[in-house]
């Protein structure tokens, strides 16, 4: 009895020493083992964002780019501003010349609203609505004007012009809404086209070249 009290207690010292405590592992029904005393891993939760230093940089660095940009966008509007303004200008020397040939018998219209009228057996005007619906119009960023100063004895134009009001000759400006753009142009019956750094308004004949600005060639 003594030796098997002595073989039993030390197998269960044996025992005690492999076993693996409940409160450490685990066995699942599946025979996984796991660790019971393993927490998960937490991560730390970090609340990031901008800095009022960030903020204020990039505002700064915005301004920046923009003051450099808006300079370059300005003057490229303004060319294209101007290149439309030309080729207004250059419909509007074509209208009055087809009018001149078809229906005023060598003679211009003397105002825009003329140049909207078709002449009998025709729909087509010899300008279209946007630029004849009054005797000035805005188009692109400019302003266009036309005149033309009546001769007594000029005969009525084929679109009911009355006779002794159509013109031997025209001037048209085109003056820009935007002062900084700076390019002001102006036409006549003679066909070419100047440009000045003012309007000229009241300067452009009505044939020949004007005391001011220089021809676009």
């Amino acid at each position: 009895m003594a030796g098997g009290s002595g073989a039993a207690g030390d197998n269960l010292k044996h025992a005690e020493k492999w076993q693996v405590p409940k409160s450490v592992h685990r066995i699942a029904a599946d025979g996984q083992v796991t660790n019971m005393d393993t927490k998960p891993l937490q991560r730390k939760r970090r609340d990031a964002g901008f800095t009022l230093i960030d903020m204020l940089f990039v505002v700064a660095l915005i301004g920046l780019l923009a003051s450099m940009a808006i300079p370059g966008l300005m003057k490229a509007r303004g060319a294209a501003q101007a290149s439309s303004a030309l080729g207004t200008l250059r419909t509007v020397n074509s209208g009055q010349l087809s009018f001149a040939i078809t229906c005023g018998l060598g003679f211009y219209a003397p105002d825009l609203p003329t140049l909207g009228i078709p002449p009998p057996g025709s729909t087509e005007a010899f300008l279209s609505d946007e630029m004849t619906s009054a005797f000035t119009f805005v188009k692109s960023g400019y302003d266009f004007s036309l005149a033309g100063t009546g001769l007594a004895g000029a005969p009525a134009s084929c679109n009911g012009l009355a006779a002794g009001m159509a013109s031997p000759g025209y001037a048209a400006v085109a003056d820009p809404l935007d002062p900084v753009v700076a390019r002001f142009f102006g036409t006549n019956s003679d066909g070419v086209i100047y440009q000045h750094s003012a309007t000229l308004s009241g300067v452009m004949p009505e044939a020949g070249g004007p005391g001011a600005g220089a021809p676009i060639q």
